[in-house]
């Protein structure tokens, strides 16, 4: 198991490129299983979730050549259907996250597979019913096989398309949907899709590849189906959520910080998220320039109550940026509720934040109530484990801008979702060491 040693208090100064968005990335990897010819992705990160995908498509016979530059190619010209039924594959699966969405494009391929629930981070329940319930309206059908520990799904011959209205917008239970109705025979119409840049972006890869796909950017999405998609070339977007994390760390030391490239247009709520909380932002062309603040201050509702920062579907506020959101927070004048309502577990992390002087109160698994210090009680150094991705680079956030040296222990979650990320950070003035 490694771990940072963190010395905090060191201000940040310079430039700093996001990585390609992570979970985008999943996605578009996942849906070059769906044609014979190769796909080229460029700026693909170089995280351990990413990675491990790559290495799994590998071992079930897809062609992958590192072009240099975070570019890939993918040609799945032959798919190894013994792997994939084979222990090894259901095993390899179990520990990613991102394997559940290989169920829409190798069923759409083959016609069948086995798939075992899928790991990723400890945040709550994360039911697949969506995934499940949309690939079944398709024509598929799925029992669990208690020997193999898994579950089967197979097709009566090609899916059909059909109307659908998902019981919740999940980003990954779109895709597999969209990735299985590609495909299809007819049309199918997904109502309450999710519509996150992210989707966006692989709807326009399969309709690069040769899919009809209409209504992207919106929550009605209509796919007529086609018979055979061919090749294409695809650059995935800047990681949103490590742009936010690095708005975080900027503010929390007291930096001044230039971010490129951002893509502010997909940026959504995010930039005025940071604002409410009273940080500065400026646009200047695609970049992002964050100048130093001593103090910055909460807003509050027009009427004078307490601000409330909540996650929503997309355009609404990503879950996966309240976690760096709630650390700002603690340095801020004024208090404010972080509400995470889809994720039971994901504010957990907080004792670890109350230990180094925070002052929040947990009213219950999902609101947070965090009253700012302002910068006149420093956060002090602390020894951490990280319990997944978002809490890990909450905790390196705390402890950069702490007195003292901080252990932050299981930064494999890190890794899952930053790409080296102590040497970029160190290059701009941060003193971060990783051992073990």
């Amino acid at each position: 198991m490694a771990s940072f040693i963190v010395e905090g208090n060191h201000p940040l100064h310079g430039e700093i490129t996001p990585q390609g968005a992570k979970n985008e990335a999943l996605q578009v990897i996942c849906a070059t299983l769906l044609t014979t010819e190769e796909v080229v992705i460029e700026n693909v990160p170089d995280i351990l979730d990413v990675n491990n995908l790559i290495h799994l498509l590998q071992d079930m016979g897809v062609m992958v050549k590192h072009q240099g530059d975070n570019t890939y190619s993918f040609k799945a010209e032959y798919i190894n259907t013994a792997f994939i039924q084979s222990r090894d594959f259901m095993e390899k699966c179990a520990k990613l996250r991102g394997s559940v969405m290989l169920i829409g494009p190798l069923l759409s391929r083959l016609g069948q597979m086995y798939f075992a629930n899928p790991g990723g981070d400890k945040i709550g329940r994360r039911r697949l019913d969506t995934h499940f319930r949309g690939i079944c309206n398709l024509g598929a059908t799925y029992e669990f096989d208690s020997e193999k520990k898994a579950y089967k799904f197979v097709t009566n011959g090609r899916l059909q398309g059909t109307y659908m209205l998902l019981d919740e917008a999940s980003l990954t239970g779109t895709a597999n949907i969209v990735m299985a109705a590609v495909m299809a025979h007819g049309t199918t119409t997904i109502y309450n899709a999710a519509c996150e840049p992210y989707i966006q972006q692989l709807c326009r890869m399969l309709n690069q590849m040769g899919a009809h796909i209409t209504g992207i950017a919106s929550n009605l999405l209509t796919i007529e189906g086609v018979n055979v998609l061919h090749g294409a070339h695809h650059r995935i977007l800047p990681d949103m959520i490590e742009v936010g994390s690095f708005i975080g760390m900027a503010a929390m030391t007291g930096s001044e910080l230039t971010i490129k490239d951002v893509s502010w247009d997909n940026l959504g709520i995010i930039p005025d998220s940071f604002r409410r909380l009273g940080v500065r932002l400026d646009k200047q062309g695609d970049d992002m320039f964050i100048p130093r603040q001593d103090h910055y201050e909460v807003e509050r509702f027009m009427d004078g109550s307490i601000l409330t920062l909540a996650d929503a579907t997309w355009p609404g506020l990503t879950p996966d940026l309240l976690s760096v959101l709630l650390v700002v927070a603690t340095q801020a004048n004024g208090s404010i509720l972080i509400h995470q309502k889809m994720f039971e577990s994901r504010l957990f992390f907080v004792d670890k934040l109350i230990d180094m002087g925070a002052q929040i109160i947990l009213c219950d698994p999902h609101r947070a109530v965090v009253i700012g210090h302002d910068h006149r009680i420093r956060l002090r150094a602390g020894h951490m484990v990280s319990p997944d991705i978002r809490a890990g680079i909450a905790m390196l956030i705390a402890a950069m801008s702490a007195d003292g040296v901080s252990r932050i222990d299981h930064i494999e979650q890190i890794d899952r979702g930053y790409s080296k990320i102590e040497q970029r950070l160190n290059a701009i003035g941060a003193k971060i060491t990783r051992i073990g």
